[in-house]
């Protein structure tokens, strides 16, 4: 038996609450459970033209279960969902987890560039999960009435824009329905495809894995090819992953195995049924499943499911956001807070516009849900392989499983997840590149920030004063110490802050209280209250402090600092002001990044929001002293 890691958050024996099972239906499941719609469509599509036989609609069935158990049941359910990063999931929660239980720095930093790429094609396939599943559930217009076969990419262009617009008002309101929206949804996919079923029951023979592999055989390259299409029956799997800190384990799985699988399965043998006896179904078998009468309100139905699994994808984009800038990974960005007593619901309008602008370029470029399925597969199968390299490092290190077990297991994943990333490369000139190039652009944003970030600050440490200097040369001084709090903001509590020394020089005089504030960012989820602030006296009324924060918090400084009076340290808002060293970036003579990457790096800095509000000091007790820094 497989030595299995001990849960570490909601456990077995906690109460399984209704509220929680709704809450994952609509917000765990929006895009796996959408798939239906074009899943089976473009995994046939390969073998319409020369005639579909029962042979090819029985393996291509066997593969979407299989898909579905090894990739979603067995490796995510089963296995990743046990890698918690203090009850936190998702590709970034495990890269932390990973590199804390990696000894060597190396290893570490291989793991970190898994994660980043991770990363950039997470946010590859949200810029296109929108426009697929839109386009996919109104193109069902046309299945209703031949007339409505030019109104369906400007219906899915409007619907698209409204559901960007309407971002930066959060989903609170509305998100108390996305549940029920999708228990209904998958009741009526599992009831359709049921009632094919009964009519053809013979079409279950496909749960058979033999039938799988003799279709692999039979076709073998038009096979490979297919595979590309069978992946988009688990796309989504990461969400179950990365949602796991909102619900817990329990939920997730027990809402996966006992609800939505079925459904899956029932609409997905269904469609297969339908396409048995009515050839002409493939054309569209999802909504070929419904009476004509029905096809309408399932028209709508479909629509408002895939918006709820846009929604998903895109408020987990705004989270992704916020966990790069916590750990350096991009510069600093608005974020807002849509909700006064949810802090997960957060809106970055930058991360909106630019999804919102790649959206409807390709809803204009591809046209159809078809051709978009080209382009999906490398993000989703990219993100796959990145979460099994990262998972094996953690149940390796983290949980002592033998290096046999853990290549065993995760090499039989990594496997599968290869073919199905083979597979999908076939398409890189027909749309595959389209995610791929906006994933390698992100890891070169990714990584062009944080080793300027880190230039930045060894050349800032090299032209600094040690700390301990200046406070050795403190008491024999004549600096004037005038009443009140300053606060030094500095990205290393051994040197002196560049602004304190900008002050001295100008003003000549001495806070009576200073505290010299570093803001670090730890690789936890959160951090508890007791363990915001670290406080040290360096010397009389000079204080050095800590303020911790996991990736999925926001700083706020000035809120952090008021905890200060528990530890016996005045502080008093109105009386405090706030240095701040505004950095410009200039090129230097012997610049020590590539052109690009010196270009890239410059725009992102010059366009970061200022640190007085992305740490939410108020602005009317901020001083800024200007200091320039040759990169």
């Amino acid at each position: 038996m497989l030595p299995l890691p001990p849960t570490s958050n909601k456990g077995p024996h906690t109460p399984l609450r209704f509220g929680a099972l709704l809450g994952v239906l609509g917000v765990v499941y929006g895009d796996i459970g959408t798939s239906p719609l074009y899943a089976l469509q473009a995994s046939l599509g390969y073998f319409a033209k020369s005639g579909l036989q029962y042979a090819d609609i029985f393996g291509v069935l066997s593969l979407i279960f299989w898909a579905l158990i090894i990739t979603v049941t067995l490796k995510y359910v089963t296995f990743v969902m046990r890698a918690d990063n203090h009850g936190e999931g998702g590709i970034l929660a495990l890269m932390a987890l990973a590199q804390r239980v990696t000894r060597s720095a190396s290893a570490r930093t291989a793991l970190g560039i898994v994660g980043i790429v991770g990363a950039g094609l997470f946010f590859g396939d949200g810029m296109i999960t929108p426009a697929i599943s839109v386009l996919s559930a109104v193109a069902g217009l046309a299945v209703v009435s031949p007339a409505f076969n030019n109104a369906v990419d400007p219906i899915a262009l409007v619907i698209i824009i409204a559901l960007f617009l309407s971002q930066s008002r959060g989903t609170g309101s509305i998100g108390r329905a996305f549940g029920p929206i999708m228990t209904v949804w998958f009741l009526v996919i599992g009831i359709l495809g049921l009632l094919q079923i009964v009519r053809h029951p013979f079409v279950l023979q496909a749960l058979i894995p033999a039938y799988g592999i003799h279709f692999i055989m039979r076709h073998s390259y038009l096979a490979f090819i297919a595979l590309g299409a069978v992946v988009l029956a688990v796309t989504g799997a990461e969400a179950l992953y990365a949602d796991m800190s909102h619900f817990g384990r329990r939920p997730i799985r027990v809402a996966w195995t006992w609800f939505v699988l079925p459904c899956l399965l029932l609409n997905y043998f269904g469609q297969g049924a339908l396409v048995i006896d009515q050839p002409d179904a493939i054309s569209n078998p999802f909504y070929n499943l419904a009476p004509h009468a029905m096809q309408l309100p399932l028209v709508v139905l479909s629509t408002v499911a895939t918006i709820i699994a846009s929604q998903a994808v895109i408020t987990g984009a705004f989270s992704i956001t916020r966990q790069c800038i916590q750990l350096g990974l991009f510069p600093r960005m608005e974020v807002r807070h849509t909700s006064t007593t949810e802090e997960g619901q957060i809106y970055v309008p930058q991360v909106n516009a630019l999804l919102a602008a790649g959206v409807v370029l390709l809803v204009l470029a591809f046209k159809t849900s078809n051709a978009l399925a080209w382009a999906y597969g490398i993000a989703v199968t990219g993100t796959f392989l990145c979460t099994n390299v990262l998972a094996m490092a953690v149940f390796r290190r983290q949980f002592g499983w033998s290096r046999g077990t853990t290549l065993t297991v995760f090499g039989f994943f990594g496997i599968v997840d290869l073919a199905f990333f083979a597979s999908n490369t076939l398409k890189f000139f027909d749309g595959g590149w389209v995610p791929l190039a906006i994933g390698l652009f992100l890891v070169l944003v990714m990584t062009t920030w944080r080793r300027g970030r880190g230039l930045i600050l060894a050349r800032w440490t090299q032209d600094s004063l040690p700390l301990a200097s200046f406070l050795a040369r403190l008491p024999q001084s004549r600096i004037l110490r005038v009443p009140g709090t300053a606060v030094f903001l500095t990205g290393n509590l051994d040197f002196v802050p560049n602004a304190l020394l900008h002050n001295l020089k100008h003003n000549k005089v001495l806070h009576e209280r200073v505290f010299f504030v570093t803001v670090r960012n730890l690789d936890v989820p959160q951090v508890a209250p007791e363990q915001r602030t670290n406080v040290e006296e360096a010397a009389p009324g000079i204080y050095r402090i800590t303020l911790n924060y996991g990736f999925m918090e926001s700083p706020n400084v000035p809120r952090g600092l008021e905890s200060l009076a528990a530890k016996g340290i005045e502080f008093k808002p109105m009386q405090t002001s706030y240095f701040l060293g505004r950095e410009t970036v200039v090129p230097a003579s012997v610049p020590k990044l590539r052109f690009i990457r010196r270009a890239l790096f410059l725009f992102m800095a010059r366009n970061a929001v200022s640190a007085t509000e992305f740490f939410r000091i108020p602005s009317d007790r901020v001083v800024e002293l200007g200091v320039r820094i040759a990169l």
